[in-house]
């Protein structure tokens, strides 16, 4: 007899996994590459979500499979390893919600002029009420759903008011003038890497859905996520391409916002507020929730409490803020280590799909696990090579 799942649950852990990759650092990125590569990061965008897909699918399937989350699965693999890829997904989780506290705080003072510090404690306080109530998995899904549509509704405003080339950035998208293999993989991490590909995975675990009767479901759910985040990505491309493609300068000091400010005035800046705080407090309620999820089964204790754990998380990074402000060095520091975590994790989740002990008699699909490896391969190279570039310039 086949289980039925909640396809709303199916939808949340989708939305979960998207709202938890398109952040302030969403946002910045593809606002800054579509204005260097102008039409042809399409590509890059629909390069990067075949790879993101192909990176998912094999996380997800073998997390639902095995019916345990990432760091127990680590653990099985090799003794010990679970411990070391849950340290660098807290660490980087932390680090990432600091600057996500910090776009709370940028889009309360875009819509209501207060200062970013007052902001960011509404809204770590918006974010806290969540893990609060007692169906807290059911608010979380709730309310990432509703920020990820209308931070679409709302981005897909500013993209038919920036006017642009549509035909253009279609032709580009197949037939680009340049490959840009750096925004390629930059996309990938930022879409998939560090925590953001076990979101939705352990939130599936934790609803009991699971077991190779549920791979249907599971592999549905996984390729939303990517989609909904592709689609997010498209929309902010072609407001952006709009602006630039008229000749327009976009502000340094803010590329995202000027995109909103200049293809829709004044009401596309305020909207550019509402969308900028709806992709921080999605992205760290998504942080907090995952990180946490990665440090749950080392102790009762920390399991029975989790929910408690979640808001600590919440509360010391807005704290963080507060008092220090965005500590660049780290942030720039565990980014880059961040950019290592999936090559790891990835790397992991293929072994463990060939190990009965961890997935019993499931057969994995070869073709996924030739895409697991080329998505291994690349990010370990791009990753070694910004180590090598960027680990100089920490110490000059």
């Amino acid at each position: 007899m086949k289980k039925k799942f909640d396809w709303s649950l199916l939808m949340g852990a989708a939305f979960l996994m998207a709202t938890s990759s398109i952040g302030p650092g969403f946002l910045t990125q593809t606002t800054v590459f579509t204005q260097q590569l102008m039409a042809s990061f399409g590509f890059v965008i629909l390069f990067s979500v075949i790879l993101d897909i192909g990176a998912q699918l094999n996380v997800w399937r073998i997390i639902g499979v095995s019916g345990k989350r990432g760091q127990d699965v680590a653990n099985l693999v090799l003794p010990g390893l679970g411990y070391f890829v849950a340290f660098l997904i807290v660490l980087g989780g932390l680090a990432f919600n600091i600057g996500n506290i910090a776009g709370c705080g940028l889009g309360f003072q875009v819509l209501f002029g207060v200062d970013p510090k007052v902001g960011a404690a509404i809204s770590a306080i918006i974010a806290v009420s969540i893990f609060v109530v007692k169906e807290a998995g059911r608010a979380m899904d709730k309310f990432t759903q509703i920020a990820g549509v209308a931070m679409i509704l709302l981005t897909l405003y500013v993209a038919v008011s920036s006017n642009p080339p549509v035909g253009e950035a279609i032709q580009k998208t197949f037939m680009p003038d340049t490959i840009d293999y750096v925004s390629i993989v930059t996309l990938i991490g930022g879409t998939v890497g560090g925590y953001i590909t076990f979101s939705g995975g352990h939130r599936l675990v934790d609803a009991g859905v699971t077991g190779v009767e549920a791979l249907p479901q599971i592999t549905r759910s996984s390729v939303t996520g990517v989609c909904v985040t592709g689609v997010m990505r498209v929309l902010l491309f072609l407001a952006t391409l709009g602006v630039v493609s008229s000749g327009l300068v976009l502000d340094k000091a803010n590329p995202p916002a000027s995109v909103f400010l200049l293809a829709a005035g004044n009401v596309g800046y305020k909207i550019f507020g509402i969308v900028m705080w709806a992709a921080a407090i999605s992205s760290v309620i998504g942080a907090a929730y995952t990180s946490v999820s990665f440090i749950r089964t080392f102790s009762k204790k920390l399991d029975i409490n989790y929910r408690w754990l979640v808001i600590a998380f919440i509360v010391f990074s807005t704290l963080v803020f507060v008092i220090v402000g965005r500590p660049v060095f780290i942030l720039v520091l565990v980014g880059t280590l961040n950019g290592l975590i999936l090559p790891i994790t990835l790397g992991v989740m293929l072994l463990a799909a060939y190990n009965k002990k961890i997935v019993g008699d499931y057969k994995h699909p070869k073709w996924m696990t030739v895409f697991g490896v080329i998505v291994v391969i690349m990010t370990a190279y791009m990753s070694v090579m910004t180590l090598i570039t960027q680990v100089p310039k920490w110490f000059s």
